[in-house]
């Protein structure tokens, strides 16, 4: 089966066709570095984290671009009230943000650009429009790009541009020079106190939509794969770069892909509503592979709520999977072969638009498969099952038997374990529970089933 993505502008699932055979080239817009990662960046950085990761295990190469955006309204808002310079706030949650997804076990991009390295190639994009006649300048204001003038705007987003008019709202920049509404800055002109670049049009800095065709455009070419983010940039920032790189007859990004946003109790998590969690808070009071394997449980396009209750329930799910590979270990039993129909049902699931919740299935499936062979006392089977685990959580980024799960008194606790089950062999369920007690004030947990007794920590 090939490999097929939901694509949003042709809003249906297609065959994903490499422009270059065996190489996938993919650009998903990053942070705007103001302030530290919240759940949602966490999200999306996770589902193309995962897309790569599968795209790669099924041997293919991905050239993955993901982009820093290090000027921004925002940045200078937070410079200027700290009596800082924007460089300055955009090092520091730069770094934050690396910092936390490298905690999540997110690859680094084969390329991570910042917005302010590529701003020769953004004033060249930004002239071509304007010699084609598809911008125009309002002198003191900026450049902007001329929305009515296109033919086909809004195909992404899937409404027209009456319809756009009507639902703009807030999130159209309001200038009563513009020619349109919907109109939007390629540049803005030099406010004081502001980071400036000097142009054919003045003094002034790029608008956020031009930024991405920029470096996506310099370090992909004018055509590639996959273009990806939140589905909250879906319209205006994914639809004004996809106006740009058609007024520039750039085929751009054949596949448009947006992961869904993340609830908190009930409501979209946004910094503009004030709702959201910090991701650090996060993987501060949680494994952070509970956060993984919770939003692998959820289909990359829909919608999901995050709180400490389904956090909490996604940890008890990763504990099951080292108190499984700790039980592996003990059994003395060495992983190997392959469970063919296992990874068929994975393959099927993935391929299908990433279905990462079936494919999660076939993961705690084997650990069934797998228990239930140790208890009847077939390695052989426990073996091909466990092997098969290791493979497709490894094509899943779900690191399991991780070494933070792991203490230098392992082998006190095996023998306290060992004692344990003496003394319940022996009847002296005094000591036993004696056993049991010590253990748990350790943070032991412990699973008594027909194969024995294993253990995790809490």
């Amino acid at each position: 089966m090939t490999v097929r993505l939901f694509d949003t502008r042709r809003r249906t699932k297609v065959d994903l066709e490499p422009r270059t055979p065996g190489t996938v080239s993919m650009y998903v817009c990053g942070p705007t570095v103001y302030d530290v990662p919240h759940l949602g960046h966490a999200r999306t950085a996770l589902t193309y984290d995962v897309l790569r990761r599968y795209l790669e295990w099924r041997g293919l190469k991905v050239v993955h671009v993901s982009n820093v955006t290090d000027i921004d309204d925002k940045i200078i808002a937070r410079a200027a009230a700290e009596g800082r310079t924007e460089p300055e706030v955009a090092s520091e949650y730069t770094k934050v943000y690396v910092d936390q997804l490298d905690a999540l076990d997110i690859l680094p991009p084969t390329v991570r650009p910042h917005a302010t390295e590529f701003v020769d190639g953004m004033v060249e994009v930004i002239e071509q429009l304007v010699d084609d006649g598809k911008a125009y300048v309002i002198e003191g204001s900026g450049v902007y790009f001329d929305v009515p003038g296109l033919d086909g705007y809004g195909s992404l987003s899937g409404r027209t541009v009456e319809q756009l008019l009507e639902g703009a709202g807030s999130r159209v920049d309001v200038d009563d020079e513009k020619r349109s509404p919907l109109d939007f800055a390629l540049w803005k002109s030099a406010k004081p106190n502001e980071p400036t670049w000097d142009t054919p049009w003045g003094a002034g800095r790029p608008g956020w939509h031009t930024e991405c065709v920029a470096m996506a455009s310099k370090i992909l070419g004018e055509d590639f794969d996959i273009h990806g983010g939140g589905d909250d940039l879906t319209f205006p920032h994914h639809e004004n770069e996809l106006a740009q790189a058609a007024a520039l007859c750039q085929g751009f990004a054949t596949f448009w892909v947006h992961s869904a946003m993340i609830n908190v109790s009930g409501e979209k998590m946004s910094k503009s509503l004030g709702n959201f969690t910090t991701l650090g808070d996060v993987l501060e009071r949680y494994d952070p592979r509970a956060l993984r394997l919770l939003l692998l449980q959820t289909h990359y396009r829909r919608t999901t709520e995050v709180g400490p209750e389904a956090l909490t329930a996604a940890e008890e799910g990763v504990r099951r999977l080292d108190a499984f590979v700790r039980r592996l270990g003990q059994a003395e039993v060495e992983p190997t072969g392959q469970d063919e129909p296992a990874v068929a049902r994975f393959i099927e699931a993935m391929d299908d638009d990433m279905g990462t919740p079936q494919a999660i299935e076939v993961v705690f499936g084997l650990v069934r498969d797998a228990n239930s062979a140790l208890d009847a006392g077939d390695h052989a089977d426990a073996a091909t099952a466990a092997a098969t685990l290791f493979e497709l959580t490894g094509a899943l980024g779900l690191r399991v038997g991780a070494e933070d799960a792991v203490g230098d008194d392992d082998a006190e606790i095996d023998a306290l374990v060992e004692a344990r089950g003496a003394a319940r062999a022996a009847k002296d369920f005094a000591e036993a529970d004696r056993l049991r007690d010590e253990l748990a004030a350790r943070g032991i947990v412990l699973e008594d089933g027909a194969g024995g007794t294993t253990w995790h920590r809490a």
